[in-house]
């Protein structure tokens, strides 16, 4: 399995975790609809829809559900895609560069080949410092350690 650690820097929330597993699978993991269905919401919550358009410019959208029936779509734009080494989206942007609403934070990823293994970092990066403490009071320390044993589960098994 994983050892994840999460901290908070400034107005950043960082994730990291070593998996067992090489980082092409771990790139797949985030990038093909089918795959993040299987991790990417922290159960009991479910992911019933997921998209992506994997390039600089292109659309995100997953759609985590409650266990109570209420979704939460969760929509972006790809800023920069690495093939198996990094990738950065935005929810500063829905679609096509349309603005969002409410710029919330930009998540940078980094699969970075360790020892047989990954070395996985994600870096959540949000607009003020208020904006980051309410990602912590929505369960950010808890649920992405959850959502990266179910990834690490996931990849260990491909």
């Amino acid at each position: 399995m994983s050892n994840t650690t999460t901290e908070t820097r400034g107005r950043d929330l960082i994730l990291t975790s070593v998996i067992d597993a090489a980082p092409e699978k771990l790139f797949r993991a985030w990038t093909e609809p089918e795959l993040m269905k299987q991790w990417i919401a922290p159960l009991p919550f479910t992911t019933p829809h997921a998209e992506t358009d994997l390039r600089a410019g292109g659309t995100t959208l997953f759609v985590m559900r409650g266990p109570d029936g209420t979704e939460f779509p969760c929509r972006g734009v790809y800023l920069e895609v690495v093939p198996n080494e990094r990738v950065v989206f935005t929810d500063a942007y829905t679609s096509a560069w349309e603005p969002s609403e409410k710029p919330f934070m930009t998540v940078t990823l980094t699969f970075e080949a360790y020892e047989g293994k990954t070395k996985y970092t994600a870096v959540a990066r949000h607009w003020t410092e208020a904006d980051r403490e309410a990602h912590e009071k929505m369960g950010f320390h808890e649920g992405w350690k959850i959502c990266t044993e179910q990834l690490a589960k996931l990849v260990a098994g491909r």
